[in-house]
């Protein structure tokens, strides 16, 4: 069990915050837990224990904190992350029509059917692009570093909720307390009416549901009308799709789609809001395009054939600032390379290998590396499929290697390099004690970025703090979820164990 905290008073308490209440050091934490835990399931957001027992995720009584310098970097990120997928968006189609790029949209569609192909060729939705950017951070020594990128991204519900649970106790979020549902309406929004909005929800993300309710809920609350609805819930008509409301049919302006383009012959109805999609009858966002949705992009990033392309396209500033956020990553391709030719970027041992085979010799130190289903793929999403090359015995590394190699033509698999999050140190609530505990954990930082036109928000930060025994990091049932806030606000006066350094943040601020 890890250890209770000892809540005791911080001397230099700071000012009261907004609403009349005081900063954490001066409350009773073990109330604010039990407090936001008994909210989260009067919501439908928390069950109480999964199958195994285990509850879903574990309720901090306070927000992850972030330096102010850690708040403007993800602040300033957004554009260049909306710049990026342009970007890409523009290569994929010039490589369609130039024959010297079409090896890149070869990668970028490898595995999928032609019939999805085409739903990205559509000229209606050419230009578009996904409405909500989620990057998945890690904070390490040297900054912050993408594990991937979301375009289709979960918990932008739970985060808004927690946003309006913690900002009612006063707390500084990042994004404020309404970000994520104001940045929500605006992406749907159009310049002449009120839209109209059906959050869709596959069975394969029923998981989801909840927190999609949630966000309907508080859309509606705000003036923009929305239902979170299953896809048998939707009414096709020549004139647009509608939803059974109480009143009648309604019909639906905008269809926000959460649902996996790999899982579409199991969603009924799909190749109706695809078509209705194409008809300009409804605004489907996130577009049907599943080479948006690849990890191969941050392959294609570092490719030096591309560079040029890079360069060109996106300019110093934005170059400089993905190259640090994005690491090193690689397609697995089995495909033979010719004789005075090597794997561009990557070496073992210190020498250059022109077969990917080679990596099934890799020694322990040498295979500090990830390997990841690209993303048209069931296993594509909540780390399923993922390997971490160090954590596997040599036998079970090279069979991962060989799996992968022989999946590209169906499921093609990127090596990334794997980075070290930094150690934090966080508070939760834990139910049968009745108490708020510590737990040392390493963090994920899944930023919400919601695009209106050429305008991008940062609506807020959802932190995900796992076990340090964990090597990947995701909503597992122990892990501790946050909203985040700023360090050095209102409400910022955190409890410290006894004897317990505080973390310095990227300006020297103290926080766990």
């Amino acid at each position: 069990m890890d250890q209770p905290l000892n809540l005791l008073p911080d001397q230099n308490i700071g000012p009261p915050v907004a609403g009349g209440t005081v900063p954490v050091a001066c409350r009773d934490a073990s109330s604010d837990g039990c407090r936001l835990l008994a909210r989260f399931r009067s919501d439908g957001l928390h069950s109480r224990t999964g199958a195994d027992g285990l509850p879903r995720w574990r309720v901090s009584p306070e927000p992850y904190w972030l330096a102010p310098a850690e708040v403007e970097f993800l602040e300033r990120l957004g554009v260049s992350l909306l710049a990026f997928y342009r970007s890409l968006n523009r290569l994929y189609y010039a490589s369609v029509k130039t024959p010297k790029l079409a090896w890149v949209h070869r990668y970028l569609d490898q595995g999928k059917p032609q019939a999805v192909i085409d739903y990205g060729l559509m000229r209606r939705v050419r230009d578009q692009t996904p409405g909500i950017l989620r990057p998945d951070l890690f904070a390490t020594a040297s900054g912050f570093v993408a594990s991937e990128l979301d375009a289709v991204p979960g918990g932008f519900g739970l985060t808004a909720a927690f946003h309006d649970a913690y900002g009612e106790q006063g707390f500084s979020l990042v994004g404020g307390r309404s970000g994520m549902v104001q940045g929500f309406a605006r992406m749907v929004a159009t310049e002449s009416s009120v839209s109209r909005v059906a959050i869709v929800v596959s069975d394969e993300s029923a998981d989801y549901r909840p927190e999609m309710a949630w966000m309907a809920r508080a859309l509606t609350a705000s003036g923009t009308p929305t239902v979170a609805v299953t896809p048998h819930e939707v009414t096709f008509t020549e004139d647009g799709l509608t939803i059974g409301m109480p009143d009648g049919p309604c019909r639906m302006d905008v269809l926000y789609r959460f649902f996996e383009l790999f899982d579409l012959k199991n969603i009924p109805k799909s190749d109706l809001f695809l078509y209705a999609a194409k008809k300009g009858t409804v605004r489907m966002t996130t577009p049907a395009k599943a080479f948006l949705e690849e990890k191969a992009a941050m392959a294609l990033w570092h490719h030096p054939a591309l560079e040029a392309w890079w360069r060109d396209d996106l300019g110093r500033d934005t170059i400089e600032r993905l190259s640090g956020l994005f690491p090193r990553t690689w397609i697995l391709d089995p495909s033979e390379v010719p004789p005075h030719a090597v794997i561009a970027g990557f070496t073992l041992g210190g020498h250059p290998v022109r077969d990917w085979k080679d990596l099934m010799g890799a020694s322990q130190r040498e295979r500090r590396l990830v390997i990841k289903p690209s993303g048209f793929s069931e296993r594509a999403w909540g780390s399923r499929g993922v390997v971490v090359g160090h954590d596997q015995s040599g036998d079970a590394w090279s069979a991962a290697v060989a799996d992968a190699l022989e999946a590209f033509r169906v499921t093609p698999h990127v090596l990334q390099e794997f980075h070290t999050p930094r150690r934090d140190r966080v508070a939760y609530y834990d139910e049968a004690s009745a108490a708020v505990h510590a737990m040392t954990g390493r963090t994920r930082l899944s930023p919400y970025y919601f695009v209106s036109g050429d305008d991008v928000v940062l609506g807020g930060v959802l932190a995900t703090v796992c076990a340090l025994d964990k090597k990947m990091i995701h909503g597992m049932t122990d892990a501790v979820l946050a909203p985040c806030a700023v360090a050095g606000t209102a409400g910022a006066t955190k409890p410290r164990l006894p004897g317990e350094e505080p973390r310095a943040g990227a300006n020297g601020d103290s926080h766990y």
